[in-house]
């Protein structure tokens, strides 16, 4: 039996931690800013959400389902948004939805520059494209560890994470849809003397945001996707009632739970898609 040598064991997780420890303890101030942004912003939604009656969001989500989709949809997503509320899980759905818009549009504020320096500079693309290629291979839980060391328990390293997890689909998809924008278009725009500015916000970004959308799209259900297990460090809301049900064996609790995370994800992509496709140009 031929074992690795030890010779050429190399422990870089020792480095890596040593690395973390070393921003903690020399940047505590600059991450406490950050969770107290973070944490401010989240509330402001949090609170946002919880304050609308549970009737006008039915009816909201009813029209947003009827104009985007169908009328049919429509019915079908305010009936799926009352039965969460049926489960008595109303106030954990919109703790849910407050982390998973404060991480969406973070990362968006995030990516979508990201994507256009990408779509622009081939150096930041050999760069940052590897670094996206390991974060969509990396194992959801990975990204729990940074957050706890950096901010503690609680929401906010929960939207850390989350904001980590789901932002490499905007990233490309803003970067890829720039960089399909017609040449032509772009030659003419230069030709009548519009600057690289506006070249960028008149041409580039009308014609690619139906594939922005799409990024978008991804990105939101990306978002979703880390509810439970978000859940794990402090982040309240429907996912923590999983890992509760879980520890409890409680099938009823976790039934109730797990699809109202179902419905929940099924409305917000449906809605996304359907507003993706307002933008699309006729074939």
């Amino acid at each position: 039996m031929f074992e690795f040598p030890d010779i050429f064991q190399f422990e870089i997780g020792v480095y890596v931690e040593r690395f973390v420890k070393w921003l903690t303890d020399n940047y505590t101030v600059f991450f406490d800013i950050i969770k107290d942004g973070v944490l401010w912003f989240l509330l402001r939604i949090q609170n946002g959400l919880l304050w609308i009656p549970w009737f006008v969001v039915v009816i909201l989500v009813f029209i947003l389902g009827w104009k985007a989709k169908s009328f049919k949809s429509g019915l079908i997503f305010g009936l799926m948004i009352f039965l969460i509320g049926t489960f008595g899980l109303w106030e954990d759905m919109m703790l849910t939805l407050a982390v998973v818009l404060t991480s969406v549009i973070i990362a968006l504020i995030l990516g979508i520059p990201l994507g256009i320096l990408i779509a622009y500079k081939r150096g930041a693309e050999a760069i940052i494209k590897p670094i996206l290629d390991a974060m969509q291979t990396m194992p959801s839980f990975v990204y729990l560890i940074p957050a706890i060391m950096l901010f503690g328990l609680g929401t906010v390293p929960a939207v850390f994470a989350t904001t980590i997890y789901s932002l490499p689909p905007v990233i490309r998809l803003t970067s890829l849809a720039i960089q399909r924008v017609s040449k032509e278009m772009v030659e003419a725009a230069h030709s009548y003397g519009s600057s690289p500015f506006q070249t960028l916000t008149k041409v580039e970004l009308p014609q690619a945001l139906p594939t922005i959308m799409a990024g978008i799209n991804q990105t939101t259900m990306m978002a979703m996707a880390m509810v439970v297990i978000s859940s794990m460090i402090g982040a309240k809301g429907l996912g923590r009632n999983v890992m509760i049900a879980i520890n409890r064996i409680d099938i009823a609790m976790g039934f109730e739970a797990g699809i109202s995370i179902v419905f929940l994800a099924i409305i917000i992509d449906r809605l996304t898609q359907g507003i993706a496709d307002r933008f699309k140009y006729p074939e």
